[in-house]
């Protein structure tokens, strides 16, 4: 084994998330509400080398996979990221994340006095830009604090 290799170990079943802008794992956690408590057995690894984007992170979540929401979350992080979904030990589906042109309810708007985040019972609503995403009630533009705004309640 080279010293260039990544030494983790395969999964059983789950979703390995490969090609993560380098420094977002953490990011790449808290979007799937994966912490201490959650009882998931995940492997993370920053900054590796990666032919393609120089250095990476990657996060293996074993017995889960991915629903379109988080995928969709990701991608405004994770560009470049792919999707693998392991079953015995094998990939056996790889896709590319695409960036939707909207995201619903899993961001938070960082305006106080958007109607999101008032008592009214309204979904936050993002159209994606691309450098960043608008909130389609506020017409707030958040482009570098993304991870920000996730709403992991």
């Amino acid at each position: 084994m080279s010293d260039r290799e990544l030494r983790v170990s395969k999964i059983r079943n789950g979703t390995v998330v490969d090609h993560i802008t380098a420094g977002q794992a953490l990011n790449v956690l808290a979007i799937l509400g994966i912490d201490a408590d959650s009882g998931e057995t995940v492997s993370v690894g920053m900054r590796v080398p990666s032919d393609r984007l120089g250095s990476k992170d990657i996060v293996k979540v074993e017995g889960r996979e991915l629903s379109q929401d988080e995928v969709d979350v990701l991608s405004l992080i994770a560009p470049a990221a792919s999707i693998n979904i392991v079953q015995e030990f094998d990939v056996v589906k790889k896709h590319r994340v695409e960036r939707p042109e909207e995201v619903v309810g899993v961001l938070s708007c960082p305006n106080r006095h958007c109607i999101t985040t008032e008592d009214e019972p309204v979904e936050s609503r993002f159209d994606v830009l691309d450098d960043g995403i608008r909130c389609t009630y506020c017409d707030t533009i958040v482009r570098d604090s993304i991870p920000e705004q996730i709403d992991v309640a």
